[in-house]
This record gives structure tokens, sequence and C-alpha cells, in this order.
């Protein structure tokens, strides 16, 4: 009998990093407030008593200084996981990731691996206001070199980060800040997380719904409620957003014939944008209707509750482009 237990993302993330510190000395993890503190979302709370102050690092408040040494320690055979606070925070470090893990392996013909795995929060509805809650994993999946996920249930948060561990090239993980307190159930024992493919959500036959991360509890909301008007919505997680899984998308949108994509990201430029047109190249003649986009209003995101909820995607903006689309097909 396969014994289960009930948890929270949180306790998931926290969970991966213990199992990955305990099987293996040379992982370490770094960054601001994540040892005394316990992280800025509690995650790594209690680690730093199990391990000590060499394994679990509190950095200054320098993600380039202390990305760098990540970088720098995975060159020569560590295996660190780097915690930014926020995905903003990031960008004080794009030279660090963009410039020098990214590129390495390619610039030093393939003598060099950077083993690095950095995680960040992403996502707004926290009222966190502009410099805490944009969703830019999108830029980061423009970069060749870089391996961009985004785990959107307790098991992928439990089970991604020691595949990303395994990989020789960076792998950025984004989580969701408003995931952080959703519970399910896992097994005790897990099978290791697959971080090359999509996964199926939801099965359906009318329309696929593509999206990721904190945007797709609300897509499988939206799909359930256009269910009682008759349209069966398939759900497909990204889960890797660079590379895409482009044979998942293409199989479900070939079988639905209609597709909308759900992205926490501004719509130009936005992810979204590009697998709109992966699917128009490569399945156009299967669409019964142009491919829907559901986005985030094209500002910086607000600190008042009611605008910030007016500006990202939500439940009932699914539910109208899903109609939009279904009825556009004829």
């Amino acid at each position: 009998m396969t014994t289960t237990r009930k948890t929270t993302y949180r306790e998931a993330v926290r969970e991966a990093l213990r199992d990955a510190l305990t099987r293996d000395e040379r992982v370490f993890l770094m960054g601001e407030d994540i040892g005394r503190y316990g992280g800025c979302y509690a995650v790594s709370l209690g680690l730093i008593e199990e391990f000590g102050p060499e394994r679990i690092r509190d950095t200054p408040l320098s993600e380039s200084a202390f990305v760098g040494a990540g970088i720098g320690a995975a060159l020569v055979g560590m295996r660190p996981v780097v915690e930014i606070m926020t995905v903003n925070f990031s960008l004080l470090a794009l030279d660090q990731i963009v410039n020098n893990a990214a590129t390495m392996p390619h610039m030093s013909g393939g003598q060099f691996s950077v083993p690095l795995v950095i995680r960040m929060t992403t996502g707004a509805g926290r009222q966190l206001a502009a410099q805490h809650s944009h969703s830019l994993e999108g830029w980061y999946a423009h970069i060749p070199g870089l391996r961009v996920v985004a785990p959107a249930t307790v098991a992928d948060a439990r089970g991604m980060l020691w595949t990303a561990l395994c990989d020789p090239d960076p792998v950025l993980i984004f989580e969701h800040a408003s995931l952080y307190n959703t519970a399910a159930t896992l097994a005790e024992q897990l099978a290791p997380v697959d971080i090359d493919h999509a996964a199926v959500r939801r099965a359906g036959t009318d329309v696929t719904v593509i999206t990721y991360g904190g945007t797709l509890a609300k897509s499988l909301e939206a799909a359930e409620e256009v269910a009682a008007a008759g349209v069966d919505a398939e759900v497909i997680d990204l889960r890797a957003l660079r590379p895409l899984d482009d044979a998942t998308i293409m199989d479900s949108v070939r079988r639905t014939h209609r597709a909308v994509v759900v992205d926490e990201g501004w719509r130009s430029g936005s992810l979204a944008a590009e697998i709109s047109a992966r699917i128009t190249e490569q399945a156009f003649y299967d669409l019964d209707a142009p491919v829907e986009r559901v986005c985030t209003v094209e500002t910086p995101i607000p600190y008042a509750q009611h605008l910030e909820r007016a500006a990202l995607p939500q439940q009932s903006d699914i539910v109208a482009a899903v109609r939009r689309v279904v009825a556009g097909g004829g």
C-alpha cells in the first residue's frame, strides 16, 4: 500500500532542499536572510540548525555578488542552490546570469559546465507593489544556455530540485508566491520529476488552455466553469518554460483545434506571444479560431488590492477567452 501525507508547497520546497543537502555534500544553499531568519517566505526555516552555517549561507544584500559566487562554486565542482528573494531583484544579477552562467559552456567550447540552480519567487497578488510583484520568467526563457522551470504543484515543488541539480547547465526555478500556502497529498516515495515535458492536468476535447505556475489553478477552475456550459477544456501545465515542450502543446491543439494561452507576464513580447507564434507555425491548419491570450495588463503592478486584481489574469478572464475562441470556431 502506498503511504501518503498532506503537505504545503512551502514545506515541499523545504523537503526538497533537505533531501538534496543530505544526498550530496557538495550541495549548499546561499541567499539573503535564508539562515537565522529562515527565508523571506520561511522556506529554509530550520535548515541552518540542521546543516550549519557552512551549508546554509546568509549573504549580503548584493545579488550580483552572491550569484557570481554561486557560479564560481559551480565551476569548481560544488552544487550551489542560490535563492533570490524575488524575480525583480534578479535584475541586479543579470550580468552574472545572462553573460556568465548561460554563456560559459559555449564560450569555453564545452570545457566548463555551470551546474547551478537559482530559485526565485515570482508573481503578484499579495499587494507587494511594483518592485516585488512582476512575472519576468519569460525574459529568462529568451536566453539560450539557461533551463527555466516553474513548478505549479506541490509534487513538482518537491521533486524538481533534485532533477535540476543533476543538470550540468544552470537551471532557474520560479516559485509563484501565491502557491506557498497551497496544500496537496503526496506519496511518501516520490519518483524523479521530469523537467523536460509539459503535463496535461485536465483532459478535454474542445479547447486547449496552456498555462504554468500561479495561473494553473485559475485555468483549472475556469475549465470547470465552462464545463457546466458543455465546453470541454484541456489544461496544459507547461512546467518547463525553456525549452518549451512543443510536442505536447501541438498534440493537444491538433485535437481540440482551439487554444488559449494564460500568462501572468505582460502581453507584448511575452511567453504567451512565443507560444502563440509556435502554434501558428506548427499547427495553423489545425486551428478553427485564432489563438487567444490572457495576460497581465501592461502597467507596473499596482499596490491597491482592487487595481492589482484588475491587472492580473483572473478566472473570469480565462472563461471569457475560452468562450470567444469556441464561438469563433463555429
